[in-house]
Formats: C-alpha cells, structure tokens, sequence
C-alpha cells in the first residue's frame, strides 16, 4: 500500500518532491538498539515508524550508493547529524573491522568537509 500510494514515481512523488518506501527489519543494515530509537509519525491516515536520523545515516553509510552520499552530505549540512552520534552507532553496528574503520574515516572526511 506504501509504494502504491505514496512510493517513488507516484503522482504524490510527483506533486511533494519525496516519496516513502516500505521496508523491513533485514532491508538495511542497522546499529543495534535502532528499534527503541524509532520516531512515530502521527498523521490523520494512521502512524508510521521511522528510523532516528543517525540510524538511517548508518544505514545509508553502510549502503553507499550515489544517492545515499548525497543525502549524507545534505544531512551534514542541514546539521541533522553529529559525527559523535554517527561514530556511536557504528560502533555497534554488525560490520566487518575493515569496513567500519573505512566507515568512520569516511565520516570524519564528511565532518571536516562539511558535508
């Protein structure tokens, strides 16, 4: 229902600039603790959970495709996220030792970029 009424290419997609995806619990990799971190969002359709900020930044940090860096860096800009925050949650994220070394000196090349 997701997809098909709020998702990518949809005429809501189209008239608002965003859209929604539906995903589950596997679908991203994600810091541990990030179900007690989950953020209700209220409307008069019903509530949906979304991730805290910083778990979806890991999440897109691990992922690493074009369009996740760009929302990185919008992110870092904004000042949505904190690179102390960031470096927490990879700490406790299921990932190879190489890969999180390179993850966090990617974060903090984005920090002293800023963004």
């Amino acid at each position: 229902m997701v997809e098909g009424s709020i998702g990518e290419l949809s005429p809501f997609h189209e008239t608002f600039g965003y859209y929604a995806q539906a995903v589950g619990p596997t679908t991203a990799v994600l810091p541990a603790g990030w179900e007690g971190r989950l953020v209700a969002v209220r409307t008069t359709a019903g509530t949906g959970l979304c991730l805290d900020t910083h778990d979806l930044a890991v999440s897109k940090y691990v992922a690493g495709r074009d369009k996740d860096r760009e929302y990185l860096h919008a992110a870092i800009r904004h000042g949505l996220l904190t690179r102390r925050l960031l470096l927490e949650r990879i700490a406790v994220t299921s990932i190879d030792a190489v890969l999180r070394q390179r993850l966090q000196r990617t974060i903090d090349a984005d920090f002293t970029s800023g963004g």
